[in-house]
């Protein structure tokens, strides 16, 4: 069974989904790639990787809130940085590992491209992450709508 899901509080997708959830045997989700823009669509950041990779780990928070998950959760990452100067991957990794999300055994790719999907944007991470069964991490009502 695959489960879409589309997080109300982050900016509407064009045509996907902000994460899917497969059940088999354990519950997987795997999450779109999280971007820098706010509830409305806009960049957040522009021109500055540090601030555009912690708006991309806040809206991966919601959308693995939205799945049930979290950061403690994610077992694979991919982080894509637009730029190929070493120093400024480190810096976004930081920001990365400043939010716990590496804290965790899971793998993660730190990549330097060209560019990425919206004008301006210099960050994205998709993830992958398990759906735990533990009472109290169960979707949130109302955060979530499935597509």
């Amino acid at each position: 069974m695959i489960q879409r899901v589309t997080v109300p509080v982050l900016f509407p997708p064009p045509r996907y989904s902000h994460a899917s959830v497969v059940e088999a045997g354990t519950k997987l989700a795997f999450l779109a790639g999280s971007v820098p823009l706010d509830a409305e669509g806009e960049l957040v950041g522009p021109g500055d990787p540090v601030r555009q990779a912690e708006q991309v780990i806040a809206n991966l928070r919601e959308q693995l809130v939205a799945v049930g998950s979290d950061l403690a959760h994610v077992v694979a990452t991919d982080v894509y940085v637009v730029s190929s100067e070493p120093s400024v991957l480190s810096a976004v990794w930081e920001v990365v590992e400043a939010s716990g999300l590496s804290a965790g055994p899971h793998s993660s790719t730190l990549l330097g491209v060209a560019c990425l999907g919206y004008t301006g944007q210099l960050v994205e991470i998709t993830a992958t992450a398990v759906v735990p069964e533990e009472p109290g991490t169960a979707v949130v009502p109302g955060r979530a709508e499935n597509r």
